[in-house]
């Protein structure tokens, strides 16, 4: 049922990095990194898994919790994760959940807000722990897993706190085995809480009957690729409602689930071992943009490095296969696998039936990739307020890019007129509107938020997303703005940037953009976070022969006006590929030397951009982009 690996050993490497000091100059030090290296996977079954729920459900009613109290999740994912999650639901006990990235002010909001009693956390995380206990006087217990220092256990008991392991959890738990409490379908399962890319992070209410609407609503898919002997790969945040309801999903189907992790997903990020992706060689899982763009870049990367006659044997066996996916020909497509992409195919496992992509838009250049070169990347829709699911493209349409496919059988939508534009429900032949859903799976509201509630759903029950979509003659739905991202620009032509941004990202030199427009301008501009080491290559093609480029200021080389204008044209060249009119070309881009995370706030906990946070950052930059 479940599996999971243990960390074998903690390899330190260093390496010498190139630092400004205030005042000019440079000075170099050695930076540590740590490498995981890991065993095989060791698998639990159903039995085995359900007699662990039991205890640990009992233990958790022994600490004092009961019926309709709440447990805050705030941890990486894992099997823990997932075990946690189901001891709860058995007893009846809500689960909230926090992104293990979530800094200080994001966690102790949401402990305070749901009044929580017990957190599940990371051993890693319980110095965090520490610190927001301070503003959280109702947290008595924390239980972790992982190995603790013996410094931080001291530290909780001088608080009169009481800390537990798993395993003494499961001492506590083999005391008294309490009967299950079974939940009413209108019970809170989950206070989900969104990542929070405006304003306070809101806590989305979900039901069990939320649950259980949104994996029937998606099984039928799932069933036409999939069988009971499947494996699905969790690696995604467990606190985000995609990863939770694909992975409940996947358990209703009877597949099997073995646990990763980001820092060890891939060969490159373990020592003396496989990563987790060749490690289990899945046949599903889910991923999100970020990840099929990673991909893609790196295998461009190894072709263009490669012969001119290794160059063309790619290119004419990616056209040649691309044209039997859209024939419906792909049985044809066999000697070309094993002639060019099997190699590719196995640094996902050589398994992989299908990947399910959601979370944000995913560019067309992207999505094609990776059919032709991996295996089917079929596109969802959904948001954490319809617990996740709200269209899914079918596989026989996984080659149709730039839509996410029909509702599934528990919603239904709708559009709606959105007021001065031009996108209006009665359009034809494609209907355009804002998407509206109602339905088993669309939230009871947001938690303690009634006025918001009320904003975001109408008495009778129609959530209003805030995207826009058009409705395809084949009943399928397709999303072409974001009703918030709308900017006019001066000469009275809208753009919507997170389309812009969806497809930018698939510049070979784009790790993160933000997408800027000004209405009084008659262009956009954008924030770019490039990848170093594609910026440092460009440096070299731009300078002389034999150019040493890996002892270059990287913050001078993103300065560069000759390196900006090579980031710009190729951006350029992806606009013309998507068709883009010229109001949605950019004019000007910055190249932003800093890596944006959640940390510096340029991204949300669950990854997303900070939209405000970085034009707020940059503005002294936009206004020169501007002026120019």
């Amino acid at each position: 049922m479940f599996g999971q690996r243990r960390i074998v050993n903690v390899i330190e490497e260093q390496k010498e990095v190139t630092k400004k000091i205030p005042g000019g100059g440079e000075v170099k030090e050695l930076k540590t990194w740590k490498y995981f290296e890991l065993g095989p996977f060791e698998w639990m079954t159903w039995s085995q898994a359900e007699e662990k729920i039991h205890v640990w459900g009992s233990a958790y009613r022994a600490l004092g919790l009961n019926a309709g109290d709440k447990v805050t999740i705030f941890a990486d994912t894992s099997r823990d994760w997932m075990f946690t999650a189901w001891a709860c639901m058995e007893q009846s006990i809500t689960i909230t959940t926090a992104y293990a990235t979530l800094g200080e002010e994001g966690l102790t909001y949401s402990l305070q807000e749901c009044e929580v009693s017990t957190v599940f956390t990371n051993a890693e995380l319980l110095p965090l722990i520490l610190k927001v206990v301070k503003a959280c006087p109702l947290v008595k217990n924390v239980v972790y897993n992982g190995a603790a220092d013996s410094k931080i256990l001291n530290q909780f008991s001088e608080k009169g706190l009481r800390l537990l392991s798993l395993s003494e959890l499961e001492v506590l738990g083999n005391q008294k085995i309490y009967a299950p409490v079974p939940p009413k379908p209108e019970d809170l399962a989950l206070i989900m809480y969104t990542s929070g890319s405006t304003g306070t992070p809101k806590g989305v209410m979900l039901t069990h009957a939320n649950v259980i609407g949104s994996v029937a609503g998606s099984v039928e898919w799932l069933q036409t690729f999939c069988n009971d002997n499947e494996t699905y790969l969790g690696y995604l945040p467990l606190a985000h409602i995609l990863e939770f309801a694909a992975e409940m999903g996947n358990i209703y189907n009877g597949s099997c689930i073995g646990y990763g992790s980001v820092k060890t997903l891939t060969d490159a990020s373990v020592r003396n071992c496989k990563g987790d992706i060749r490690e289990l060689r899945p046949t599903i899982f889910a991923g999100v943009p970020a990840v099929w763009e990673g991909i893609r870049k790196a295998v461009q990367a190894k072709v263009s490095a490669s012969s001119p006659i290794a160059q063309a044997i790619f290119s004419g066996a990616f056209y040649l296969k691309s044209v039997f996916q859209d024939w419906g020909l792909d049985f044809l497509a066999a000697p070309l696998d094993a002639l060019v992409f099997n190699k590719i195919k196995d640094q996902v496992g050589g398994r992989l039936k299908a990947a399910l992509t959601g979370g944000a838009p995913v560019s067309k250049q992207t999505h094609k990739f990776m059919n032709v070169t991996t295996a089917p990347i079929l596109q969802g829709y959904g948001m954490t307020e319809c617990t996740a699911v709200l269209c899914l493209q079918e596989k026989r349409d996984f080659s149709i890019l730039g839509m996410v496919g029909a509702p599934v059988t528990s919603l239904e939508i709708k559009l709606v007129d959105v007021p001065n534009t031009n996108y209006k429900a009665s359009n034809t032949p494609k209907p355009q509107g804002e998407v509206w859903v109602r339905g088993a799976a669309v939230m009871k509201g947001y938690y303690k938020q009634p006025e918001l509630t009320r904003e975001t759903i109408t008495p009778d029950g129609w959530l209003k997303t805030g995207d826009i979509g058009e409705i395809n003659p084949d009943g399928t739905l397709s999303l072409i703005d974001r009703k918030k991202n709308l900017v006019k620009l001066s000469n009275g032509e809208y753009i919507a940037l997170e389309k812009l941004e969806a497809v930018y990202k698939s510049s070979k030199y784009v790790q993160n953009l933000c997408v800027y427009a000004d209405s009084e301008q008659s262009y956009a501009i954008a924030f770019i976070q490039p990848i170093e080491k594609e910026i440092r290559a460009l440096a070299g093609q731009l300078g002389t022969p034999g150019l040493d480029v890996d002892h270059l200021d990287y913050q001078d080389l993103c300065a560069r006006k000759d390196i900006n204008a090579a980031v710009l044209n190729s951006l350029k060249e992806c606009a013309k590929l998507a068709n883009f009119k010229p109001a949605e070309i950019l004019g000007q881009i910055h190249l932003c030397y800093e890596e944006w995370t959640p940390q510096n706030e340029m991204l949300t906990a669950a990854m997303k951009l900070q939209r405000n946070a970085v034009v707020k950052k940059f503005e002294k930059e936009a206004k020169a982009m501007y002026a120019s």
